[in-house]
């Protein structure tokens, strides 16, 4: 590792880092001052575990304990006591535990270990790319995705940012042949989310063609050969740790008595269900369609959208606005394909197909935000899109900042975002 490699990732991460958290905190503070709170925390956190502190501490938080951070802190602190909790995985509420009881907080230490795995994803995301892409992408990959929309969920008390460092990390080890690092990497991202086991995908196309080892990848032009670039040897058994991560996790719960097929069953109390391969899509185009018209008809009422409580323009307008995702993420998914290894698109469409094979049936696309906020080869893609010309990039950054100071507003009032 060269010192001017270190030193440039070390300058564009931190940059990245305070610009994007000055913004989640000025947006998510002055939020709760101008407009107050929703009102809906009594009802999702009635027992006040993202308030424990005295006025000024509590509104200190606000961008960062809000909706799952209420799940994540209870188990933190008392395990898996409640009904469907088993849907949190298990490794980021242990280093929550583990921080806050060395902050005398849950929710400071929270805080502190998603900043740190923040930087730290910053950090090696950047060595990932800059070989491969050059500095100027991958100091622009960093910004987007720091300053993303959704990006306030990296210092929230949520396991985005652990997931990312971690999936990063796995990545960038089987980049540099450090196969056995890769796997266990991959296994703990696969202990911290249930879409940690999709690294597998990406690892094993590296072991097989690359991009892996000393030199720059460049794009191979005409046929494509299905034949293996590397030999596979002892080592390709690293990749096979991945699933260990997940199976260790429900091996835990049936140590501990509880089912160890807890985490699955968990996704039908959030109304998750099977609905086939990339059905979710054509469902979440539908729900968008009755939204649009919905809204168009001018009525209060659900006259045309049932499946979701709520306010029905409330609805609809998550809908639309959810919809508006996946079809910036399928765009940036055949861009990928494009100009990025198979192996990081192979990643980003089996950890996309995750969430829309399995859609939330009132909304089919809840939460889709955060899922493609964590798939860094999107990212990667946009700084591409921008590389070379000055205009477009401050542009993108600028859109990005925007939706990032409304969104983390309307998380941090209790307003739910994604």
């Amino acid at each position: 590792m060269s010192s001017v490699a270190h030193l440039d990732a070390v300058t564009d991460a931190w940059r990245a880092l305070w610009a994007s958290r000055l913004i989640v905190w000025c947006a998510g503070i002055g939020a709760v001052l101008a407009f107050g709170l929703s009102g809906r925390e009594a009802a999702f956190d009635p027992l006040g575990v993202t308030s424990p502190f005295s006025p000024l501490g509590d509104l200190l938080v606000a961008p960062a304990a809000r909706w799952d951070a209420v799940w994540y802190l209870a188990v933190a602190q008392d395990g898996y006591a409640q009904g469907a909790s088993e849907a949190f995985f298990p490794l980021y509420p242990a280093l929550v535990a583990l921080a806050g009881a060395l902050l005398g907080s849950a929710p400071a230490g929270g805080i502190a270990v998603s900043l740190a795995c923040l930087a730290g994803a910053l950090y090696l995301l950047h060595r990932l790319v800059a070989p491969d892409f050059g500095r100027e992408v991958a100091a622009t990959t960093v910004a987007l995705l720091a300053l993303s929309p959704a990006a306030f969920f990296l210092s929230a008390v949520y396991s985005e940012s652990l997931y990312l460092v971690l999936s990063v990390g796995a990545v960038l080890a089987a980049r540099t042949d450090r196969w056995w690092a890769a796997g266990a990497l991959g296994a703990l991202a696969a202990c911290t989310r249930s879409a940690g086991v999709v690294l597998v995908v990406p690892l094993a196309l590296m072991y097989l063609y690359g991009p892996r080892g000393a030199g720059a990848w460049a794009p191979r032009r005409g046929r494509v050969a299905l034949r293996p670039r590397f030999p596979v040897r002892a080592d390709a058994l690293a990749v096979g740790l991945v699933p260990l991560g997940l199976l260790a996790y429900c091996a835990g719960l049936a140590l501990f008595g509880q089912d160890p097929l807890a985490p699955f069953a968990a996704q039908e109390a959030w109304l998750r269900a099977f609905a086939g391969p990339f059905v979710g899509a054509w469902d979440g185009a539908g729900a968008a369609v009755q939204g649009a018209r919905q809204i168009l008809s001018g009525a209060r009422e659900p006259v045309l959208f049932t499946a979701a409580a709520g306010d029905p323009f409330t609805v609809a307008g998550h809908n639309l606005h959810l919809f508006a995702w996946l079809v910036t993420a399928l765009v940036a998914l055949a861009g990928a394909a494009r100009r990025l290894p198979a192996a990081y698109t192979a990643y980003a469409a089996t950890a996309l197909a995750l969430p829309l094979s399995w859609p939330v049936g009132p909304q089919p696309l809840m939460s889709l935000p955060r899922f493609l906020l964590v798939l860094w080869p999107l990212w990667l893609w946009l700084a591409l899109w921008t590389q070379g010309r000055p205009g477009r990039r401050r542009v993108a950054v600028a859109l990005c900042a925007a939706g990032l100071i409304v969104s983390t507003g309307l998380f941090a009032t209790w307003h739910w975002v994604a």
